[in-house]
């Protein structure tokens, strides 16, 4: 079973209960394959052989495919950074196969896979995966909800994958452990009094600053690591080749941006997404998604923007994260794209889906707050974090409505504070009916923060109001503060490129002068450079909308490729 960092997984296990009652879809997680299913996929794979005691894969090494089990036993096992091992089942016989959903794209495992005995297996190598779910519709559909099932399993055992060691509140701890459950990543966190993180921090002399620890299931130790290092730890970084060049290179991996690699890769083009942090943008962070076409009991952020990335691996486009891309040079064709890593990625079509970055009130001393009771979103880690207390939440939108409802499931009491009068004219009605009905939930209209002051540990402490509220009260003895005052277009690395902005950075897209044409037509003021989602000026703040915007470019990218090959043929062809 190989697995990957970057959201291949639909994170259902926080959001849908058919995927995180497990226990319940045992055959659906390990289905055994008939004899004339494996004969309709030799064509795919390769018989091999392993002897007793031989490895057919190991944790942190790029996973080879999937194996289909002809003869002997493989025992799977799970492996965390201390080198301790739990099982988690074992294969006998033919017919089971052994994988998880990061095969689709070869990525390193999370799982030794241990020979018991003399064994053969069918061999399927990722690119040939690929084709057995598109080729084979009904058999890849069982296949797939395997895949997507056993990473559900791996990261609800809560075993195996990198130890995080460090302060409960620690902002770099907090940003480590969203960095990997955003991207559906087993991991497991100790508290730094914990008897076992005191040992550690001995065994491996690390003072205050190294913290957080990060034990990798290689045996290796960060100090204190940034999202990127925590990445190459576990070998996920990808391999990019600056030579190849893609019909459309996507930068965003959020619904926008998702949606374009699946139509893209799914009619024939070859696509990249590139990410800096996780799948799913601004609205993978949203707790619950309910007005949603075809989910009427919701579904959250993560779980859209895990399904929709399955979907385009499982097209075959490529998708790098986390990856920030620095700037973007379009005076020569392929445009290409500078990475902050390092290297670069040239293609014959760009697509901006780069949404937006979360806007930061002018508070004082802010920046010395976030990750240590100021935050921008509310994932189950922060959730956990503000348990049976007050916290005060910003905003009025749809973002700030649904992690008020999440919240108010976790917090002791929610202080609401908005400019305007009541949510009326920022928020949809079925999310204003249900903060109503919340017990726990204060809104304070008209109602801003001035300030922050700090606890002797340096956390937040205070929340103080720039008038009195009603009651006289000029402040909230609060831990956790969650702001959700909108948002600025993530736009900064266009500037080296000459890609026309308006005011307000956003981009600008269409014929100039016709309002028409700028509503559908997405090309910008550079040939071969397209932009959709939030990014764009005009788009409408919706998922829905995003989605449909990331359809419609791989139209008006085949029609540019179309004419680009038109015009390179003979005049009288």
């Amino acid at each position: 079973m190989g697995a990957s960092l970057g959201g291949e997984l639909p994170q259902d296990v926080v959001a849908d209960a058919p995927f995180s009652n497990l226990a319940t879809r045992g055959h659906q997680m390990f289905p055994r394959l008939t004899a004339e299913e494996i004969d309709r996929l030799r064509r795919f794979g390769e018989v091999m052989r392993w002897s007793t005691g031989d490895l057919l894969f190991k944790t942190g090494e790029p996973g080879p495919g999937m194996y289909v089990l002809l003869s002997g036993s493989v025992r799977v096992l799970q492996r965390d950074g201390l080198g301790r091992e739990k099982t988690i089942g074992e294969h006998n016989g033919m017919g089971p196969f052994l994988a998880e959903v990061g095969q689709l794209s070869g990525k390193p495992a999370l799982v030794d896979g241990l020979a018991l005995e003399d064994s053969e297996a069918l061999l399927i190598p990722p690119h040939s995966l690929r084709a057995v779910i598109v080729a084979e519709a009904e058999l890849g559909e069982r296949i797939m909800r395997a895949l997507i099932l056993r990473r559900v399993a791996l990261i609800e055992k809560g075993a195996g994958g990198p130890i995080l060691i460090g302060k409960r509140h620690d902002a770099r701890l907090i940003a480590l452990q969203g960095f990997l459950s955003r991207n559906g990543h087993p991991h497991s966190v100790v508290d730094e009094r914990d008897e076992e993180a005191l040992q550690l921090t001995e065994q491996f002399a690390a003072g205050p600053e190294d913290l957080p620890l990060v034990l990798c299931p290689d045996g290796s130790v960060l100090r204190h690591p940034s999202d990127p290092e925590l990445a190459t730890c576990l070998g996920l970084l990808p391999d990019l080749d600056a030579s190849h060049v893609y019909d459309v290179a996507i930068v965003g991996a959020g619904p926008a941006g998702l949606a374009t690699a699946v139509y893209a890769a799914s009619e024939g083009l070859s696509a990249i997404v590139l990410d800096s942090r996780a799948p799913g943008g601004q609205a993978g962070a949203s707790s619950r998604i309910e007005n949603y076409l075809g989910f009427p009991t919701g579904i959250t952020g993560q779980a859209l923007a895990g399904r929709a990335f399955v979907q385009a691996q499982k097209f075959g486009a490529h998708v790098a994260i986390p990856v920030k891309v620095k700037s973007l040079h379009c005076d020569v064709m392929p445009h290409r794209l500078e990475l902050k890593c390092g290297g670069s990625v040239a293609a014959k079509a760009i697509v901006i889906a780069s949404g937006a970055v979360y806007r930061r009130p002018a508070i004082a001393d802010l920046d010395h707050f976030e990750g240590r009771g100021v935050y921008y979103w509310a994932s189950p880690v922060e959730a956990k974090l503000c348990k049976h207390e007050e916290v005060v939440l910003v905003g009025g939108g749809n973002s700030a409505g649904q992690a008020i409802v999440y919240l108010a499931s976790h917090a002791k009491r929610i202080h609401v504070l908005i400019r305007k009068p009541d949510f009326s004219s920022t928020m949809s009605r079925y999310l204003i009916d249900r903060i109503a009905s919340l017990p726990n939930v204060t809104v304070h209209a008209q109602s801003e923060i001035a300030s922050l002051e700090a606890d002797d540990l340096g956390g937040l402490a205070k929340v103080y109001l720039k008038a009195p509220l009603a009651d006289g009260r000029r402040h909230f003895d609060c831990r956790h503060v969650f702001l959700f005052t909108g948002a600025d277009p993530n736009t900064d690395w266009l500037r080296s490129c000459g890609v026309e902005l308006n005011d307000k950075g956003f981009v600008l897209t269409g014929s100039a002068g016709n309002a028409s044409a700028a509503a559908c037509d997405l090309t910008t003021s550079v040939e071969g450079v397209f932009a959709i989602g939030d990014a764009r000026a005009g788009s409408t703040k919706r998922v829905a909308a995003a989605v449909g915007e990331g359809a419609a470019v791989v139209s008006q990218i085949h029609q540019m490729l179309a004419l680009e090959a038109g015009e390179m043929l003979p005049v009288n062809a």
